[in-house]
């Protein structure tokens, strides 16, 4: 039986409503905390959730095409 381990907010610390099993590979998923109202990205693997930060793309303004 595969176990469900859900993934908690990495700003708020609080359970959010996405879960993972032992064997997710996640990379570059948006995260979003349903309490905070925040979207992390994030990358999961082997059941570490690690926060990607890239300063880069968070500030930049939307393109007008």
């Amino acid at each position: 039986m595969n176990n469900l381990y859900r993934i908690h907010c990495p700003v708020c610390r609080n359970k959010t409503r996405d879960r993972i099993r032992e064997d997710t590979v996640l990379k570059n998923y948006p995260l979003y905390c349903p309490k905070c109202k925040q979207e992390t990205l994030i990358k999961v693997k082997n059941l570490q959730i690690t926060t990607i930060t890239e300063p880069d793309t968070l500030d930049a303004e939307p393109m007008n095409l």
